[in-house]
């Protein structure tokens, strides 16, 4: 999952939006179980593109293929595909960070364990993941990677249990954080979820094939039926077609991360029963009801902003209108222009319409604002294309605090809220208003409810700063004197 390296640096949070870090998937008895890992994948691409994995089991040896990279430009090969032959396969993708790629780092990983192979994926993060390997190396533990899942696997080969099931909770029981596990064994697949349910995961079934996927829109590419949501705290065991469910932990009510519902889950796939654009109109009609109706033309910023815009202009009964037009084909790999040719104003990603904006008053719609400087050059771009106004409008409350479970954000010192009161924001970012959806207003939206304060619906910290764990690492001050005599920049 996340560096551990890239956690005990101060890096520089380039994107202006909040990052999943990671898409899993699994598949047991399946003749094509790899080319339907890498379609699963192909589906989970927006959670990760920095690299992406398979490993394969055929009855006998584990065979692996890791790529730097989309999902497209490897494994859609035949040949790449024929290297990882067998009837159970999980795979991974792993999101982009700043700081280099290792080969190493990509999931999922591999280990030769006494009671057999074990092969793990994992989305989230630990929060307790220094701590733990600070013991682990110098109980003599060796580390070949620098990502927190590799913890895992050494407390799963620590342990002194005796059936694989003992050896995994055993190791449950020790870490901290929000995650979601995909594991495979020679004779089961496996997908764990955290006791609060911070991360995703769902079964499904093709034929009488079980699945384990971040997301149903993974199912719905490969035309399998979604059974349900891992619950909170559960253990899924999948073995001769059948599945078992283990609940180790103690009782807690789930709380789901929030920016699922808002922002990371692919419009397409299902929370809760509902699809994610569902939820995402609601908070447009909810922030409509709590707003003004200043301006003309309700624009979104796409794609993100579209289906909160649509709600907006719902409820308002504003004119919709795509004032703005992204260009889709602009990938990784395209040319990083100097910084000469971007004072010039070069426009990769976002151009206006200008015939739509001219002499209009703008409500501008987006799901979030981080840092502010993604909305500023927009802002600025629609005046420049003669918009008369620009109210911009963001359909959840203000981000204050950073995340500790998965999510690549900026520093709590990098956040725009955090740092500055409504007026300074708006001022900051050149615009004629400002104004969130409130709390409550996202809670109406989501759930039909007001938060609970005792106990939050949802993993909420990103506007209240209330942590549903203690992120363990951060409070010590815990940190690495050594993860590896190898570069970054190595390939093995």
């Amino acid at each position: 999952m996340i560096s551990l390296i890239q956690k005990t640096k101060l890096k520089k949070f380039r994107s202006d939006k909040l990052r999943e870090e990671c898409g899993v998937f699994g598949i047991s008895n399946h003749e094509d179980a790899s080319a339907l890992v890498a379609l699963g994948l192909h589906a989970l691409q927006h959670r990760g593109q920095e690299g992406c994995g398979i490993v394969s089991f055929d009855g006998k040896n584990y065979h692996s293929e890791k790529r730097q990279g989309l999902v497209g430009d490897h494994f859609t090969e035949t040949n790449t595909l024929k290297k990882l032959p067998g009837n159970f396969a999980i795979g991974h993708n792993r999101y982009s960070t700043t700081g280099e790629t290792s080969l190493r780092n990509i999931q999922p990983f591999f280990a030769d364990l006494h009671m057999g192979g074990l092969s793990i994926a994992h989305n989230g993060n630990l929060t307790n993941a220094l701590t733990l390997r600070e013991e682990l190396v110098k109980d003599g533990a060796i580390f070949r990677t620098t990502s927190d899942t590799e913890t895992i696997v050494q407390l799963i080969a620590k342990s002194k249990r005796k059936r694989f099931k003992d050896k995994l909770i055993d190791s449950l029981f020790q870490i901290q954080g929000g995650y979601s596990l995909v594991l495979m064994t020679n004779k089961k697949l496996i997908g764990v979820r955290d006791p609060f349910g911070i991360r995703p995961l769902v079964i499904g079934k093709l034929n009488n094939s079980y699945i384990l996927a971040s997301e149903t829109c993974a199912l719905d590419i490969i035309g399998a039926k979604f059974l349900r949501e891992v619950e909170n705290g559960e253990i899924i065991i999948i073995e001769n077609e059948k599945f078992e469910s283990i609940k180790p932990f103690p009782a807690q009510k789930p709380r789901p991360c929030i920016f699922e519902y808002i922002y990371f889950a692919r419009p397409d796939s299902l929370i809760n029963n509902k699809c994610a654009y569902e939820y995402r109109k609601n908070l447009g009609i909810e922030l409509a009801k709590e707003c003004d109706t200043l301006g003309d033309l309700v624009v979104p910023v796409p794609d993100s902003g579209v289906p909160a815009a649509l709600g907006y202009a719902e409820q308002s009964k504003k004119k919709f209108e795509l004032g703005l037009i992204r260009n889709h084909y602009v990938g990784r790999t395209f040319i990083e222009p100097s910084q000469k040719i971007r004072s010039l104003g070069v426009k990769l990603k976002l151009n206006a319409t200008k015939t739509t904006v001219k002499n209009k008053s703008i409500i501008l719609i987006d799901d979030s604002l981080v840092r502010g400087t993604t909305c500023l050059k927009i802002v600025k771009m629609l005046f420049e294309n003669g918009a008369k106004e620009v109210h911009v409008r963001i359909a959840c409350p203000e981000i204050k605090y950073p995340d500790f479970y998965g999510v690549d954000m900026p520093t709590k010192e990098e956040l725009l809220a955090h740092n500055k009161t409504n007026i300074e924001m708006c001022n900051y970012i050149n615009a004629s208003s400002l104004k969130f959806l409130s709390l409550n207003g996202l809670y109406k939206a989501l759930i039909k409810e007001k938060r609970n304060s005792n106990y939050p619906q949802f993993s909420d910290h990103y506007f209240t700063g209330d942590y549903p764990i203690k992120p363990l690492d951060k409070i010590q001050g815990i940190k690495i004197k050594q993860l590896s005599l190898l570069s970054g920049k190595s390939n093995s």
